[in-house]
């Protein structure tokens, strides 16, 4: 192992040669990882064993219907269950201590054979706390808790689910292939229906996946599946990690949504939070055992102070044990085919990079800053998943910028698959609030959608749920604001700023699409410009869901124009997927100009052309190509289909010349009509 992780780091040193300065701290790192998998070899029975814990911890049922139950509470004293079961009575049936903090309790079946506790019925765990007190809490490894009814107060209720055999859901439909190129629908259960309430798993596996599949997305995104007390935290302060959010429905039916995706060839992925934890420690892991640390750092370590939670000690054996088999979890248990991580940046720093601008100075990113436990943790997480399915996709939310995030963990690396380009949504909502069209700096739209480390692939998107929550506004908002209540009827008078509105948003998504990365990303119902933000119910909005939901009604409007967009973002994703401009080399850049706002740029053989110019429409516009002969337009913003002008003549051949221009070996000349973008392939292709 040692050889080839060795001759894995030399490869990275390769790659980018600025890392020599900082070998040392690369191997250090990577010997720390090396360090944790023999100790988990010689201690744990290796990966494959200690990543499933949720086997060996919780309520278990076993075939005799008897029920054994573990945790593990370093800092109790004592620890009892109570629930239907026992009447509630909270002392009646106390664990058994065993060393290194776990804790066991064993109940024999009923006389007549029955299980003592049943499908359904409520439980709790009580904690003796050191100073006797004692407290209720919820199982940190509970597989289904529910919201109360409103006359029983607000702590959620866990609940054992173990439905008869019969009425067990099985898979039915094999895994998809991992996609050539990722082209992600990043989606929440909850607000994917038209309806003033909450949307079901059996909702989004009826009516959502089949228009995912439609829109020409091969990769399915869900967020807030995790169980979160708080509903308008968008899933991101997590209370019980194994459980799926009951708001939508039963365990069985989140497996169900994941098998019609599967059936429609969808890959699936869970958005996962392990880089902190909710506080509330009467639904969630804070303070389960009575103490301030257990599974967290004590003191200000154990505490994020702009999230208001909880930090994890990933230096704890049983700490890494539950998120690991966290992970192996939904994978075994849900049948997911990747993650997509939360936080990533707030968990590589002790500085959690509040208040951090990251200047790519290397230092930054091996310096003392680093928490190289949670580095370590994140190495190993995906090491145990690659190797667990070679099929696993792992998607790391990062700002930063760190090297080596998206190198195998064999080269040294975290071994990501991809990052987010978190800047490239930050640059366009700059340029729509601050700019007017004709002082938007071309050369600096280009470094943002360009500025990627080589050979570490990030995912492009152009808006993600982010811009979309009250606050802030998606493009299309930003675009046309208020004259999408009036003006987006197809028989409405012309109006110039829906037509921009129109125009810029197809541009931006295709630039995005085919600059920005390796992999694109679109979050639900901004594909056809949803109108307004997202807010979910609270008290300052009366509890209302009027913006918690999507108007699936207005793109299947035949009479309003958001279907444009909508046919738009299909065509764009059909055309990536027949000529496969994302899992290639990154696009070259041959024509950036200021005052035309033109961009040119090739990828894979394709030439793409943007013309962001607000009034100016060029004849014979000479375009560098390096690949001569004929080519044709496969894809125009401005086709009629798509809200355009049609003033792109798609039958039209267009030649190359053999004398260079713009660093190409070749040119063409072209029409480019203001705010259009096309792109062209040679025929043939």
């Amino acid at each position: 192992m040692a050889g080839e992780t060795n001759s894995g780091i030399e490869k990275l040193l390769k790659l980018d040669p600025y890392l020599n300065l900082h070998e040392k701290e690369i191997r250090r790192r990577n010997n720390e990882l090396c360090n944790w998998i023999n100790k988990l070899n010689q201690l744990e029975g290796g990966l494959e064993e200690f990543t499933q814990g949720y086997k060996y911890y919780g309520l278990h049922i076993a075939s005799d219907n008897s029920v054994v139950a573990r945790e593990w509470a370093p800092g109790a004293q004592q620890l009892y269950l109570t629930g239907d079961f026992n009447n509630w009575q909270w002392e009646a049936t106390p664990y058994k201590k065993l060393p290194f903090g776990k804790w066991e309790l064993t109940l024999p079946p009923n006389s007549d054979g029955s299980c003592p506790i049943k499908h359904l019925s409520e439980i709790k765990v009580i904690v003796r706390k050191q100073d006797g007190q004692l407290v209720d809490r919820l199982s940190p490894w509970a597989k289904y808790v529910v919201k109360p009814p409103k006359e029983l107060g607000v702590n959620y209720q866990q609940r054992v689910y173990h439905p008869p055999a019969h009425d067990k859901y099985i898979f039915r439909h094999k895994k998809p292939a991992k996609p050539r190129a990722l082209r992600i629908y990043e989606c929440h259960v909850g607000i994917a229906t038209a309806e003033l309430g909450v949307g079901t798993y059996r909702n989004f596996a009826d009516n959502v996946v089949p228009r995912i599949k439609n829109l020409g997305y091969n990769t399915i995104q869900l967020m807030a599946v995790m169980e979160h007390a708080y509903y308008a935290s968008f899933g991101y302060q997590i209370t019980s990690f194994f459980a799926a959010s009951s708001r939508c429905g039963y365990p069985d039916e989140l497996k169900y949504l994941v098998d019609k995706a599967h059936e429609a060839g969808l890959f699936v992925l869970l958005d996962v939070v392990h880089s902190h934890a909710s506080k509330n420690t009467q639904d969630g892991l804070n303070q389960f055992d009575g103490t301030n640390s257990c599974y967290f750092h004590d003191g200000s370590r154990g505490e994020h102070s702009l999230w208001d939670s909880r930090l994890f000690n990933y230096s704890e054996y049983e700490v890494l044990r539950f998120l690991l088999s966290n992970l192996r979890w939904w994978h075994d248990e849900y049948n997911f085919d990747g993650y997509r991580f939360d936080g990533v940046t707030s968990m590589l720093y002790h500085s959690r990079g509040i208040g951090e601008g990251f200047s790519g100075d290397y230092n930054e990113y091996f310096g003392l800053n680093v928490d190289t436990e949670a580095l370590i943790y994140l190495a190993i997480a995906n090491k145990f998943l690659h190797e667990l399915d070679p099929n696993v996709v792992t998607i790391a939310e990062d700002v930063s910028g760190m090297p080596t995030l998206c190198r195998p963990t064999d080269e040294g690396g975290i071994g990501f698959d991809y990052r987010l380009g978190m800047a490239i949504p930050d640059k366009w909502i700059e340029l729509l609030k601050t700019k007017k069209d004709e002082d938007w700096n071309i050369g600096n739209l280009v470094h943002t959608l360009t500025n990627r480390r080589w050979m570490e692939n990030t995912v492009a998107y152009a808006e993600s749920h982010d811009q979309a929550l009250v606050g802030d506004k998606t493009i299309a908002f930003w675009l046309m604001d208020k004259d999408m209540y009036t003006h987006m009827s197809v028989v409405s008078e012309p109006n110039m700023i829906i037509d921009r509105g129109l125009a810029l948003h197809k541009m931006i998504r295709l630039i995005t699409h085919g600059l920005g990365g390796e992999a694109y990303l679109n979050f639900i119902g901004n594909e056809f410009g949803h109108p307004e933000w997202l807010d979910f119910p609270r008290v300052g909005n009366n509890e209302s869901y009027h913006y918690a939901r999507r108007q699936w009604h207005l793109v299947d409007d035949q009479l309003l124009k958001y279907r444009f967009l909508n046919e738009f973002d299909r065509a764009m994703n059909l055309t990536e997927d027949k000529y496969h401009w994302l899992d290639c080399l990154p696009g070259y850049v041959s024509w950036k100009h200021e005052d035309d706002k033109v961009i040119a740029f090739e990828r894979n053989n394709l030439l793409f052309i943007f013309n962001f110019h607000y009034c100016k429409s060029f004849t014979d516009y000479r375009i560098g190509v390096e690949l001569a002969g004929k080519y044709k337009i496969v894809l125009s913003t401005d086709d009629k289909e798509f809200g355009g002008f049609d003033r792109i003549d798609k039958n039209v051949e267009h030649q190359t010349f053999p004398e260079g221009w713009a660093g190409r070996r070749n040119y063409m000349q072209l029409y480019i009509p203001c705010r259009v973008a096309i792109v062209l392939a040679s025929i043939g292709q």
